[in-house]
């Protein structure tokens, strides 16, 4: 059987539609460039989109059907989880019975035919339809806009059909006319659109909003449960607009666009209190701004309410009961490492306890902890700070990060004359920390003696309890991965409660090891960390990133496939 390409080699050589030498041309221009050889031809201006569709239909005999006037039905639409849709270039257009009938833009492929067939359970029958309206589909159908949404769009004649084209002249963003941006953005319509999409964040579980300026549009994107979602786009005209709003309420300099910026601002959303810790940063078509969602309520929850497994709780518990020593919690950015500090100290937080933060930024603002911003252009960064925070008698320290060797000297002999400390590192697991702080010059026997937990931390997303549903794998693959057991494994599908993904929230999974005389030996002898990891999993009982994540995936909370790509380092 001929491929879709090879289907239309075959086409523009019998209609001779196509010179042999523009053929050849086209066909050089897709190897290069790793394209589809339709997109060449028509980009190209060789065949028109509407001229290949009806030579394939031809050639296949597979009807066409030109999605920019059709109404879809969102519940047939989300037979095909978006991940689904995107990945193959398909949707659902139609069901009858048990016959799903899907517009695609390569009819041919069986991979995504038999992936359809297994995920829905339904026969498949196909139409052809162009990429481009099938990807703009999926836009406008998966991430349908709320009516307010689409009203305050209506009202500033932001989106207009796609026939009409706005003519953009691209400025400098020096030359803006400030004056007009500033009255601009105080418009109702303006102030409504910038204040929907913060609800719609907050509403959608969003942990960032992503706002950036591309060359013809402005593209908002939310991060859920760790992946990105496009949720819609504003023409360039108005991008002057919204952005000098958010500079308004954040409190940013308007006047500047050639520097990154950081502000923050508060909203009540749902009778809770939410901050938005702000962030703006020049680009070629204008400044982009993320704007990190810290919600307050998750702080107040303590550990027994994070989601931790059993063991590793006991142990943080032991730790933060001891009045003295250091407790470190490592991983990359975005693990949730400062939520874990914040909910301890949260725990510990009580009127016979002095507690002194110092951060860059300080994220959440707590009632009862004095918090200090790291501003190293009045020379107030993490050392010196720390000198000034030892001076007004701390019980518990907290560090936003230890990045240097003055600060992770500091911060040890803190821990040893008896302040409770807290930081985070940026390493692959917990007892890598040890040798980054020896690698900053700390002498081990002081490592040693300061140490009382060490933790590695990651997120992973949660199964939606609303569609998941059980695997069937095969004892020999199981165990391949490392389960010696026959365990009940659930994968997700996707639902209206999940917005399709499969997954709703995400909860961490931990490393976490008590420091005990023997590792403080092997530390000062300076033994190797791989037989230091050795003995905290072999005598103290340490679980691994992939050990607590596996437990997870025992209790149905996440999928294997999560799992791995998790802790793919173990």
């Amino acid at each position: 059987m001929l491929t879709l390409k090879e289907n239309i080699i075959d086409i523009l050589v019998k209609s001779k539609r196509l010179s042999e030498d523009k053929l050849k041309q086209a066909l050089d221009i897709q190897k290069e460039k790793k394209i589809p050889l339709r997109k060449v031809l028509v980009d190209k201006g060789f065949i028109t989109e509407e001229e290949l569709l009806s030579l394939l239909s031809e050639q296949l005999f597979i009807p066409t059907l030109h999605l920019s006037k059709y109404k879809f039905d969102p519940e047939i639409v989300k037979l095909i989880p978006e991940h689904m849709a995107k990945q193959y270039i398909i949707i659902a257009v139609s069901r009858i019975g048990n016959t799903l009938t899907v517009a695609m833009a390569d009819p041919l492929n069986i991979f995504a035919l038999d992936d359809l067939k297994s995920h829905t359970g339904c026969n498949i029958d196909t139409v052809l339809s162009s990429r481009d309206e099938i990807l703009r589909a999926i836009d406008l159908t998966y991430h349908a806009k709320s009516k307010d949404m689409q009203q305050i769009l209506d009202e500033t004649s932001l989106l207009k059909p796609e026939s009409e084209k706005d003519t953009l002249e691209l400025v400098n963003s020096e030359e803006i006319e400030l004056s007009s941006a500033v009255q601009e953005s105080e418009k109702p319509p303006i102030v409504k659109l910038v204040d929907l999409m913060l609800s719609e964040a907050l509403k959608k579980r969003a942990s960032d909003i992503h706002i950036e300026p591309e060359i013809d549009c402005l593209r908002i994107r939310y991060r859920i449960d760790g992946a990105l979602y496009e949720i819609f786009k504003i023409p360039k005209k108005n991008q002057n607009a919204v952005l000098a709003r958010l500079k308004i309420i954040s409190n940013l300099d308007i006047t500047e666009n050639r520097i990154p910026q950081d502000g923050r601002f508060k909203v009540r959303f749902e009778n809770k209190e939410v901050d938005f810790r702000v962030s703006s940063l020049p680009t070629t078509f204008g400044q982009k701004f993320v704007l990190r969602a810290l919600d307050k309520s998750n702080l107040s929850i303590g550990l027994d309410k994070l989601g931790f497994s059993d063991e590793p709780t006991r142990i943080f518990k032991e730790a933060i009961a001891r009045p003295f020593g250091m407790i470190l919690v490592t991983g990359p950015t975005g693990s949730g490492k400062s939520t874990t500090l914040y909910s301890i100290l949260s725990q510990l937080n009580t009127p016979e306890r002095n507690i002194v933060t110092i951060e860059d930024p300080v994220e959440y603002q707590i009632e009862g902890i004095t918090q200090v911003q790291v501003k190293p252009e009045i020379k107030l960064d993490f050392a010196s700070g720390l000198r000034s925070i030892l001076r007004q008698s701390p019980d518990v320290i907290m560090i936003g990060e230890i990045r240097d060797a003055e600060t992770a000297d500091i911060a040890i002999k803190a821990s040893l004359t008896g302040q409770l400390v807290l930081s985070t590192l940026h390493t692959n697991d917990a007892i890598s920390s040890i040798t980054r702080l020896i690698d900053m010059n700390v002498e081990p026997f002081l490592v040693a003696s300061s140490l009382i937990l060490l933790c590695a931390q990651r997120l992973c997303r949660k199964l939606c309890f609303k569609c998941r549903r059980p695997v069937d794998l095969t004892e020999e693959y199981l165990k391949s991965v490392g389960f010696n057991e026959k365990v009940t494994i659930y994968e997700p599908v996707g639902c209206k409660y999940c917005n399709d993904t499969g997954f709703y929230g995400r909860i961490a999974i931990l490393e976490v090891v008590l420091v005990d005389d023997t590792m403080r030996e092997m530390i000062t002898k300076r033994q190797s960390i791989d037989e230091i990891k050795k003995y905290a999993v072999e005598s103290c009982g340490m679980l691994t990133l992939r050990d607590d994540a596996y437990i997870k995936v025992r209790d149905g909370v996440t999928s294997l496939d999560e799992a791995i790509r998790i802790t793919t380092e173990e």
